[in-house]
């Protein structure tokens, strides 16, 4: 059985005051549009932590240089230090510095996601047990570092924040499903406004976890593509700084103008055959937003490039939007970032309606044929005022998100 959550009309829309981005491709908003304005991809062949198998994988330059220090070392681990370099671009810690003394410390929440969270640290603990008591080394913090908390702790202590804080870990969906929890708090006058995101990294577990499902293509992911073979991974970080829109919010502001999302309960990896639950996110989403169908210029799809998960999709989408509405998958330039994919491609999608564009679809040459939707894959110059992003995530969890452009 697949059940729905709707939306409070009351919130929305939502502001995006500020955004950032962080993801193979670049740090932050500047070196992301230029990529995807290029549609020049940033996967390469992996090299990670020695893994055996060929893949291609979007792994982040530097993060083994940039170690947490002072009155932070304790958090850190390769996901905090991802969240740091992203929270630090884009003047973003300086908005919410503006936002904090405008609301007050506690009314701002803190709602972020991710899937492994610091996993790899706790992977490097295991390596260093004790040989003899197998007990893991005592300087492993797992509260700090490992524990799915430990981000939006981090957060909160970066920028300096004491309101609700929380994280949704539901693997792919993870922050996208934010969006609508900022959004359900901040219309129950819990908080007035929210820093949402999250971060994902690589790790040992996640690779070997996804070659032993079968799903993780030796090649650049081919989304949409008559001859896809699986997932390129990926790792990645955004935040953005939602709140009521007012008279500072100019023409350019990206809005949250509704949310949809549903549970297959279906299968603990694979979606619904008919694509069921996605349609549910899809419609609800469309539902709280008040706008139809054809009112959405672009879909940014989920599209993992996994036989049976761009297929169903392909089934969601078209019942709900026919073949008129252009859409494709952006996971060929940055891999497929995990439980930061939502908020990465909310980045992905803001940036292309600000710039004017529509981004394309790298490493996709040939789209099946048997797939309905119309797919796009090169890019090009278009007016963009309305778009639609999926998330689905493993057990089902779906998450659709409307955003929109001020006029």
């Amino acid at each position: 059985m697949s059940s729905a959550v709707q939306s409070l009309p009351a919130t929305m829309p939502l502001a995006f005051s500020d955004f950032t981005v962080v993801t193979s491709l670049g740090r932050g908003r500047d070196n992301t549009v230029v990529a995807l304005r290029e549609g020049r991809s940033a996967l390469a062949s992996c090299t990670f932590d020695n893994f055996p198998f060929p893949t291609y994988v979007g792994e982040i330059a530097g993060l083994d240089a940039a170690p947490l220090r002072g009155e932070l070392a304790g958090f850190d681990c390769r996901n905090n230090r991802l969240a740091a370099i992203t929270l630090r671009e884009d003047n973003f810690v300086e908005s919410v510095a503006v936002a904090r003394q405008r609301y007050g410390a506690a009314r701002i929440g803190v709602f972020v996601g991710t899937s492994t969270s610091g996993l790899l640290q706790t992977e490097a603990a295991y390596r260093r047990r004790e040989p003899i008591t197998g007990r893991l080394p005592p300087d492993f913090d797992y509260p700090r570092t490992h524990n799915t908390y430990s981000l939006a702790r981090f957060v909160r202590e970066v920028l300096d924040l004491a309101g609700p804080a929380f994280v949704v870990s539901t693997a792919c969906a993870a922050t996208a499903k934010v969006f609508a929890t900022a959004a359900r708090m901040i219309a129950a006058d819990v908080c007035d406004a929210a820093v949402v995101g999250g971060a994902d990294t690589l790790c040992a577990t996640t690779l070997y976890g996804f070659h032993s499902l079968g799903v993780m293509s030796e090649e650049p992911c081919r989304p949409y593509d008559s001859e896809r073979c699986g997932i390129s991974l990926g790792e990645a970080a955004g935040f953005v700084l939602l709140e009521r829109p007012d008279h500072r919010h100019g023409a350019d502001t990206i809005l949250l103008l509704g949310y949809g999302e549903s549970s297959d309960a279906y299968h603990m990896s694979s979606p619904h055959p008919e694509g069921l639950g996605a349609r549910i996110a899809l419609e609800a989403a469309l539902a709280s937003a008040g706008i139809k169908p054809d009112a959405i210029d672009y879909i940014n799809l989920h599209g993992t490039a996994t036989s049976v998960g761009d297929s169903t999709e392909d089934r969601a989408v078209f019942d709900v939007f026919g073949a008129a509405t252009p859409c494709n998958s952006t996971k060929g330039f940055a891999g497929h970032t995990l439980g930061a994919s939502g908020v990465v491609e909310a980045a992905f999608c803001a940036l292309a309606m600000r710039n004017g564009f529509l981004p394309g679809s790298p490493h996709t040459r040939s789209v099946d044929p048997r797939l309905k939707s119309r797919y796009v894959r090169e890019g090009y110059p278009v007016h963009i005022e309305r778009v639609v992003s999926n998330s689905f995530g493993f057990g089902g969890a779906n998450c659709s998100i409307v955003l929109g452009i001020a006029t």
